[in-house]
């Protein structure tokens, strides 16, 4: 059996074939770029203009960015709708009741908004479900922690399938009570293998401390999180906005589609969850905030007057040019798919990021944000001469939000998997009501049909 070293000394004991196996994997797979033209290929199923190629049906959310005048689709202020329901209203309408990711969780689930009676037995059930046995905690969380803490979900949620009595049950009602189960469990998972990671990769202190049942899942989060269990009132309902505007974005990102694909093959509840957790690991998907905050990091290393846009804008330009940070060309935090106008999830995160800012000290920084979005806007559209109006996506705020709620970076990613469970369950669990067929794209052949060869004549 292969041991945790040996794929390192591979190189070091066969130099020569290992070299040429590389050289064959980047040569050989390598396919002529205008064949995907030719063939008319949707690259990433998205066509030519970005927008992604229609493969399903769904009744759980609705992504707009435009309008349609006089038969003309035009741009609009983008909206999103979880069943329906405008988020910008679900958030707003809470009138008082601080924390609203639960309710928001039961109408994705559902399909309706919950009753008070209905909510308050629906959290019961989550907080219920939510525990976590302390050999679950030792041998599963804390032994062998990584570094990555998606990993570390991945593990924990697989595990899951050894504690349950009818893993592979894919009825409703079994894939309703393993999903409730994952949406309880997967908080304390993510702040518990960071602290192991804290712990045994760091030298850190381990503290590990129980999620409260009175407590919503933003509170437990931020309690479990800090030592000493201490947050404010802002704090935890900025954490808990940030959480519904996460919890789900229709059927067509990476790791939703994901989640409807591994289910439409007929496989169990857990790994249909590690499936999309793996989607979200991806830089490309669920990183983005990460690069954002680096991005900042190196405008502030670069530009020590944060009010002087000249000097912003030089900087920018040179990002644009591959000349600064990470020679990527990108603006991390600009630009989406599908909205134009606006994000309305970083419209919302904006409020509270400005909100939080004003608590901690750190408008200045804040309006270094601002400026940054709105020089970029106007850099992007004016050099790339694009089709659309570019905004600021979601991305672009959180990790300076989740920076201020002292969410460290390890656990930028699992946040947005502790809030988008709640749209994988739900994208699950209508895969299996809807009876849908297995999903199977095609790819066209490119490569040449030949004659075999003896070994001895190769």
């Amino acid at each position: 059996m292969m041991n945790r070293y040996s794929m390192m000394q591979l190189g070091k004991d066969h130099d020569a074939l290992f070299d040429e196996l590389v050289n064959f994997c980047m040569t050989s797979g390598a396919i002529d770029q205008s064949l995907y033209t030719e063939y008319d290929v949707k690259r990433g199923l998205r066509d030519s203009n970005g927008k992604g190629v229609l493969t399903g049906l769904t009744e759980i959310s609705d992504v707009n960015g435009t309008e349609v005048i006089d038969g003309v689709k035009m741009p609009a202020e983008g909206q999103l709708f979880y069943q329906g329901y405008d988020v910008k209203e679900l958030i707003g309408g809470a009138h008082g009741r601080r924390y609203v990711f639960e309710e928001i969780t039961y109408l994705l689930l559902f399909g309706a908004l919950p009753t008070k009676d209905q909510l308050e037995s629906f959290k019961t059930i989550l907080t219920d479900l939510q525990e976590l046995s302390g050999d679950f905690v030792r041998d599963v969380i804390l032994h062998n922690p990584s570094g990555n803490i998606m990993n570390s979900l991945q593990k924990a949620i697989l595990s899951l399938y050894s504690f349950d009595d009818d893993p592979e049950d894919t009825n409703v009602p079994n894939v309703l009570r393993q999903c409730l189960q994952m949406i309880g469990k997967l908080p304390l998972i993510a702040v518990y293998g960071y602290h192991g990671y804290r712990h045994f990769s760091l030298n850190q202190n381990l503290v590990i401390r129980t999620p409260k049942k009175e407590y919503s899942t933003a509170e437990n989060i931020l309690n479990m999180l800090r030592p000493d269990g201490k947050f404010t009132k802002l704090e935890a309902e900025v954490l808990d906005m940030a959480l519904v505007l996460h919890a789900e974005h229709g059927g067509g990102n990476n790791s939703t589609f994901t989640t409807h694909v591994v289910t439409s093959s007929g496989t169990d509840s857990y790994s249909a969850m590690a499936a999309a957790i793996a989607s979200l690991k991806g830089p490309k998907h669920g990183g983005a905030n990460l690069k954002v905050q680096r991005m900042f990091a190196d405008i502030k290393d670069k530009v020590k007057n944060w009010e002087d846009e000249k000097a912003l804008t030089e900087y920018l330009d040179k990002v644009l040019d591959k000349e600064a940070f990470d020679k990527s060309g990108l603006i991390y935090g600009m630009g989406h798919a599908i909205y134009t106008l606006s994000d309305p999830r970083k419209v919302i995160l904006k409020e509270g990021a400005k909100k939080l800012a004003a608590e901690k000290g750190r408008m200045d920084e804040f309006m270094l944000y601002d400026r940054v979005e709105r020089i970029s806007a106007e850099l992007i559209t004016k050099r790339r001469r694009v089709f659309k109006p570019v905004c600021a996506n979601v991305d672009f705020y959180s990790g300076f939000l989740y920076s201020m709620l002292e969410i460290p970076e390890e656990l930028f990613t699992p946040m947005f998997a502790i809030a988008r469970i709640s749209g994988w369950s739900a994208h699950r669990l209508e895969e299996l009501v809807n009876h849908g067929k297995i999903i199977r794209p095609a790819y066209k052949y490119v490569g040449h049909h030949r004659d075999y060869i003896q070994i001895g004549d190769r």
